[in-house]
Order: C-alpha cells, then sequence, then structure tokens
C-alpha cells in the first residue's frame, strides 16, 4: 500500500527535471500523476526527456502516469487539462505548480538592462501560470473539501540569487500561496510553497559541468544538492498527512519538511537546510 493510493495528482512541468522526479515520487507512492509539459519528441528540447518517458516512468514505479502536453502560458489548453482531469478522475487531490520558464541567460553575469525583456517569460510561467492552474485545481478541489497545492519556489524569494525577474517571481510565488491558503482554509484545501535548493536536474548537472566557477556559488555548491525526487517525497507524505491543513499559509524549506517526516533523499543522505545561510521564510501557516 502506497501513501497516495486512489489519489490524483497535476505536476506541471514534468518533463525533466524537479517536474519528473516529483511525478515519479508521487507515483512511487500510488497516485496517479498527470504530467505536464511542452516536450513530446524527444529532440523537440535541448535536455533530454518528454512528457510521455515521465508518465511510463511514473507507471513502472507502481503508480500511473498520464502524459498532456501543455503550455502553461496558454490558458485554453491548461483549461482542457483540468477538464480532462474532471472527466477521467472526478477528483484532485494534489497540484504541484512547478512550471518554470528559465532563460537560457539566468546564471549569465549582467544587470536587467542587459538582459531582454522576454525574460519576463518568468513572470507569465512561474507566476501567472501558477494562479491558472491553482485556479482551475480550486474548482475541483472545494467542491470535494479537500486537496493540497504546492507551488516550488526557492531561498530566492528573500536572497539576490541571479536576476531581478528571478527573484520578483518567485517572492510573489510565495506570497500567492499564502494569500490563497487564507480563502481556502473555510474548505480545507491546503495551499503553501517550499522552498528548493540545488537540484540535481539535467540542466543543473550541464550547468555545473559547463559554467566556471558555478559549483562554489552560494546557491550551487554540490554538497548542498538533492536528487529531483526528494521534494516529491516530502509532497507525498504532506498529502498524506491528516493533519496538513495547520501548514497552510505557510513557506517552507524542503529539507527541514523532510526532518518532519524522517525523510532522506534517494541515496541516503539528509539534506541540509540553508537557512542560515541562504535566508528564512516570511510566511508562517494561517
Amino acid at each position: 500500500m502506497g501513501l497516495l493510493d486512489g489519489k490524483v495528482a497535476v505536476v506541471t512541468g514534468a518533463s525533466r527535471g524537479i517536474g519528473k522526479g516529483m511525478a515519479v515520487a508521487l507515483a512511487a507512492e500510488g497516485a496517479t500523476v498527470y504530467v505536464t509539459g511542452r516536450t513530446v519528441n524527444e529532440g523537440d528540447h535541448d535536455l533530454p526527456g518528454t512528457v510521455g518517458q515521465t508518465a511510463a516512468e511514473c507507471d513502472a514505479r507502481g503508480g500511473k502516469g498520464i502524459a498532456v502536453a501543455v503550455d502553461h502560458n496558454d490558458d485554453d489548453a491548461v483549461a482542457a487539462l483540468f477538464d480532462q482531469v474532471r472527466r477521467e478522475q472526478g477528483r484532485l487531490d494534489v497540484l504541484v505548480n512547478n512550471a518554470f520558464a528559465i532563460p537560457d541567460d539566468l546564471t549569465d553575469a549582467g544587470g536587467f538592462w542587459e538582459k531582454p525583456l522576454s525574460n519576463w517569460q518568468m513572470v507569465d510561467v512561474g507566476v501567472k501560470s501558477n494562479f491558472v492552474a491553482a485556479w482551475h485545481a480550486a474548482q475541483i478541489m472545494v467542491p470535494q473539501g479537500s486537496g493540497l497545492i504546492v507551488a516550488i519556489s526557492g531561498y530566492v524569494g528573500v536572497t539576490y540569487t541571479y536576476g531581478t525577474i528571478f527573484g520578483t517571481a518567485k517572492t510573489a510565488v510565495d506570497r500567492m500561496a499564502r494569500d490563497m491558503a487564507i480563502e481556502l482554509k473555510p474548505h480545507n484545501v491546503a495551499s503553501m510553497s517550499l522552498w528548493q535548493g540545488l537540484t540535481f536536474t539535467e540542466r543543473a548537472n550541464r550547468n555545473l559541468a559547463q559554467i566556471p566557477g558555478l559549483s562554489g556559488r552560494s546557491a550551487t555548491k554540490p554538497e548542498n544538492g538533492c536528487s529531483p525526487e526528494f521534494p516529491g517525497m516530502v509532497i507525498a507524505a504532506m498529502a498524506a498527512d491528516p493533519d496538513v491543513m495547520q501548514r497552510s499559509g505557510g513557506t517552507f524549506i524542503t529539507a527541514e519538511v523532510a526532518k518532519d517526516y524522517d525523510i532522506r533523499d534517494i541515496d541516503g543522505r539528509e539534506i541540509p537546510s540553508l537557512r542560515e545561510s541562504r535566508g528564512s521564510p516570511i510566511w508562517q501557516p494561517v
């Protein structure tokens, strides 16, 4: 028996990276996971991974993966996704808002005025997209009187990391999750934000190998990193926790929540909290 047998989840931006890891971790606990992303065919992106491959891995891990091609900058496509979930499952237990438009120059040096205005895409797919997905999820969760909405954020919410828009987007994500929690509280639906540190995704591994000095930066020290599945293991534990509403509205460091549930990474390591060196969350449960 898995923690999430009979539960239904949506993980956005799960062709690869953290999204893929979280989808697989939820499936390993028995969940049916809707895997969304833009990459349908191998080679469509310069990094490996497709929604179909993630869904197949969900199946292999004991749950059920359902691949849905979604551009989270397309509100109609997002509406169609949640219509499909409602039609096929009749319920939704977990939404993980992970989709984020990462520009190629994110880790490059330079002021905001030296980078293209198109970098605002981090707000379009990273903030607005969170709201749109949560809006649709709430249409399902509120009537059923239960559910968990998790936004993936990071220490960048309070500590300068990489650039102005990146920090602005993640700070907004934290505040939005908190205010959603206030409005969802009477309906027994939880909303919260999780702070991830360095996660060994395909992109992170490539950047660590190719960008001189990156491994020495405070935000990207390999000794503090975790697998992409680690946050998914934490989310699975929260989704199965009957007292999860006590966390609703808060911003939490994933590594600290993991200790609460006695969760270690897939290699057995205890992932450290970087609260002392990188900052503390602002928002507490409501």
